[in-house]
């Protein structure tokens, strides 16, 4: 090919890139002019009074062809307080403030810290040492100006409750993404009491395993130690259902991320309490998974948007539980056909995730292993009861009733100490939670 050749290919292609840049800067220019496109700078300056409805319209056109025009409507109606703007909470603001949501508020006392980037959905590093509510206002302002937010720089507690939820109005969704267990169940309480739509965060450290999110009643959460802490305290004060919440059903393995201790020697000066910033709130470090929180915040902020807007729901929660609990149901009236005694079984079978989560957490006392699970009486002596059975996997049942139930050896001959001592714990616990039952 020759000089000539290649002169008309690159004047050619010179042509047609310089064509190119013409079409592009008149397709903007007619946009600008024709489709009265307000230019990048004007949309970032706008506040509330100039962001017109065909703007808000176009922002959120997605959102309006997915929950309809009725479904957005009800989501613009919505006031919603978001009590904790760490990880989970800041996800739910930013997504309900991006998906149309035109007034929030958010209550944290905390601040936004280094350590806060590895999961929070806003901050950067100009942010750190900044109040995280005022974080968060801030840029999402630079999204939604529509949004009135209201950032409450302060710790929410029974004594401020009523004017930190009720300060500006009755709300119609509370939103509970607090990581302090004591705090959390006085929200939960007040919230309940007060009849306002709610729905809770639980624990989303020492988690991994996206597939193991779900949403349920607070009576139906499995493998979540914050979950069985909330429900136990909530129990004491009357209240056993109708808080939904998120949860991991994610199991524990040696293998994956646990709560760090506190060293020794922070524990051998006392006053372990003054280590916090402030009093009753945690001072061990939680292993945090950055991507955990954040899915725990935008299920929460989905559930909210397709509850409000009437979107068709279908919760599976709880089959495949229910299959599992009445294996374990069976598995204590084989063992009495097989010791010689009648089938009747004097426990319900609504009684079986009670004692397999709540009494016994999910796992055998004797191996702590958590599968293959089933339910064997205790003491041959006594009754079955609720305080005379224990979970134990197929193999821990057989050799039980080879060696106690049937062989007649002592219970006290079989297991070691630190077993027994375990059991005898959980079944004083047993006695003490089920009055509230």
């Amino acid at each position: 090919m020759g000089n000539s050749t290649w002169k008309v290919i690159a004047g050619t292609a010179l042509l047609t890139a310089a064509a190119t840049k013409c079409l592009d800067v008149a397709w903007t220019q007619y946009k600008s002019t024709q489709l009265n496109e307000p230019k990048q700078t004007e949309i970032a300056n706008v506040d509330k009074r100039e962001y017109s409805d065909e703007l808000f319209r176009e922002q959120l056109a997605r959102n309006y062809a997915f929950l309809g025009e009725e479904g957005m409507e009800k989501l613009k109606q919505q006031y919603i307080v978001v009590v904790g703007a760490g990880g989970v909470g800041s996800w739910v603001v930013t997504m309900l403030v991006r998906s149309g949501c035109t007034r929030i508020r958010v209550i944290d006392f905390d601040q936004v810290s280094l350590s806060s980037l590895n999961r929070h959905s806003c901050a950067t590093l100009k942010d750190v040492g900044t109040s995280k509510v005022g974080c968060l206002k801030q840029h999402m302002a630079e999204i939604a100006p529509w949004c009135e937010i209201e950032a409450i720089n302060e710790l929410w507690t029974k004594e401020s409750g009523e004017r930190l939820i009720f300060g500006a109005g009755q709300p119609t969704f509370v939103v509970d993404c607090i990581d302090n267990l004591d705090t959390k169940v006085d929200l939960l309480e007040f919230v309940y009491n007060k009849n306002i739509d709610v729905i809770s965060s639980m624990g989303a450290s020492t988690k991994g395993d996206p597939t193991r999110i779900n949403v349920g009643d607070i009576s139906s959460t499995e493998e979540d130690p914050m979950a069985r802490s909330v429900r136990r305290r909530l129990k004491i004060k009357g209240i056993t259902t109708g808080i939904p919440v998120v949860f991991s059903a994610e199991k524990p393995d040696p293998r994956k991320a646990k709560l760090l201790p506190l060293p020794d020697e922070e524990y051998e000066k006392g006053q372990v309490g003054e280590l916090s910033a402030l009093k009753d709130f945690r001072v061990r470090i939680l292993p945090v998974l950055g991507t955990m929180p954040g899915i725990f915040g935008l299920t929460l902020a989905t559930w909210i948007l397709t509850k409000v807007a009437g979107y068709p729901m279908n919760p599976i929660e709880g089959k495949n539980r229910i299959k599992v609990y009445d294996g374990i149901y069976q598995s204590l009236a084989g063992q009495m056909s097989r010791i010689g005694k009648e089938q009747r079984v004097p426990i319900a079978i609504t009684d079986i995730g009670y004692i397999v989560e709540e009494v016994f957490r999910g796992k055998s006392p004797v191996s702590g292993y958590s599968t293959r699970l089933t339910l064997s009486q205790w003491d041959p002596e006594k009754p079955v009861s609720l305080q005379n059975v224990v979970i134990l996997t197929k193999d821990e049942q057989k050799e039980h009733e080879r060696r106690v139930l049937n062989g007649g050896e002592k219970i006290e001959g079989v297991y070691s100490k630190d077993v027994l001592d375990l059991i005898k714990k959980r079944f004083e616990e047993e006695k003490y939670y089920s009055q509230f039952r």
